[in-house]
């Protein structure tokens, strides 16, 4: 019989996977939806934007009540409402109700992940987080696969709305098994303090802050590549909706499912050398990735491109798989997912920004400008996550300690 904890990572993947699929379908029909609901090129920007921008604004709250409430719980709820969003959106007769849905899933979808990651680090201790944790990403990527491949194929034969109900049909089923299955973890640490008091705590605390800019730093490049990849590869190189819909988003997550387990694994066994192993091997991986994006100013074919992306995404993923488990590391386990949520907030509102961006600069500078530009942001962010490592000296901080709330007077 599988141990709890693995059982949890299992269902959690599943349910992470249907998270991004139900979040990213969309962006593969992006022809359909300006054909069919007359959308202009910001418009369709703005699709991505109220969503990620809804997120942000109710993740705060949604990390306080995964830090008091059952997280198993809130799981299964949260996937319910999403996936019932998801449904209404492929029933949708106008831009107004489409954006409306957007908004929806954004507020349905922000109580997923600070539950998912506090409960798998309260199931994991800190020899097996980030091997869990990777696993769980596989499922966010798998999901950005299937999604995108999905609902570009489906939407071709059968127009763009039948992916979204089959997603959203799919989503309530599994929502039931999650409220039945996933194990809820016992919880040793003491209860949280208040939600301005804990807010205070995490504010002060220079590593988590360092590390949490630097996570929407390469969330703002990483939402360009989610919502215009797809549209890239059609309007570069004529590809079908599925193919285009495949080749956006295979590129960027097959490399990524690999990174996520090496990087995982790696992780583990760094920390257990040293303290500071995760931050090192973040910042280092960030380096080594950032060049490859120059390969979309430099005229390739198809399969030049698509090399360099799957370099990047690679080794992106190699120094995102660190990411969950050094938060644990600093963060105390009653404040995980109010930290997680923090993060959410301004990976979203980050994110939102670089969708609107892309599209506002796509006319001028095209979106392979604007892909080679994400590199900037992938060097900036490897520098954040150096100084974080300075703030390292043991093996695990808590974020209410003395030292870090120095910091923050």
């Amino acid at each position: 019989m599988m141990a709890p904890r693995w059982q949890t990572v299992l269902l959690l993947a599943g349910a992470a996977a249907l998270n991004y699929a139900d979040r990213t379908s969309l962006s593969t029909v992006y022809p359909l939806l300006q054909a069919d609901l007359k959308l202009s090129d910001i418009e369709l920007a703005s699709i991505g934007t109220l969503f990620l921008w809804s997120y942000a604004a109710a993740s705060l709250p949604a990390g306080f009540i995964a830090d008091r409430m059952p997280r198993n719980r809130v799981i299964a709820y949260s996937l319910l409402a999403w996936s019932l969003v998801t449904l209404l959106t492929g029933l949708v007769r106008n831009t107004g109700e489409l954006l409306a849905t957007r908004v929806a899933l954004g507020l349905a979808e922000c109580f997923y992940l600070p539950a998912a990651v506090a409960l798998i680090a309260d199931h994991h201790p800190p020899s097996s987080r980030a091997r869990a944790t990777s696993f769980h990403l596989c499922g966010l990527y798998a999901g950005l696969i299937g999604g995108g491949t999905l609902a570009g194929y489906l939407g071709e034969t059968h127009g763009w709305r039948i992916g979204l109900l089959l997603l959203g049909g799919v989503g309530v089923v599994f929502a039931a098994i999650c409220y039945r299955a996933l194990p809820e973890a016992p919880r040793s640490n003491p209860a949280p303090a208040a939600a301005s008091q804990q807010l205070l705590q995490l504010l002060g605390h220079r590593g988590f802050l360092l590390l949490a800019i630097q996570a929407m730093l390469i969330a703002v490049g990483t939402w360009m590549f989610f919502n215009w990849m797809p549209l890239y590869f059609k309007e570069t190189f004529g590809l079908s909706l599925a193919v285009a819909g495949f080749s956006g988003t295979a590129v960027l997550q097959v490399a990524s499912i690999a990174g996520a387990l090496i990087g995982g694994n790696l992780s583990d066994r760094i920390a257990r050398v040293s303290p500071r192993g995760r931050f090192t091997m973040m910042a280092g991986c960030y380096l080594l990735c950032a060049p490859c994006l120059l390969v979309f100013l430099s005229g390739g074919g198809m399969a030049i491109i698509s090399m360099g992306v799957i370099l990047f995404s690679f080794l992106r993923l190699v120094a995102t798989a660190n990411e969950t488990a050094a938060l644990c590391d600093l963060v105390s386990g009653e404040n995980r997912a109010t930290a997680q949520s923090l993060m959410n907030t301004l990976n979203t509102l980050g994110g939102g920004v670089g969708v609107f961006l892309a599209g506002y600069l796509k006319q001028d500078w095209g979106l392979s400008g604007v892909f080679a530009g994400v590199g900037l942001l992938v060097v900036l962010a490897a520098a954040l996550t150096w100084l974080a490592r300075q703030g390292v000296s043991g093996s695990v901080i808590n974020c209410d300690s003395e030292a870090n709330l120095r910091w923050l007077k």
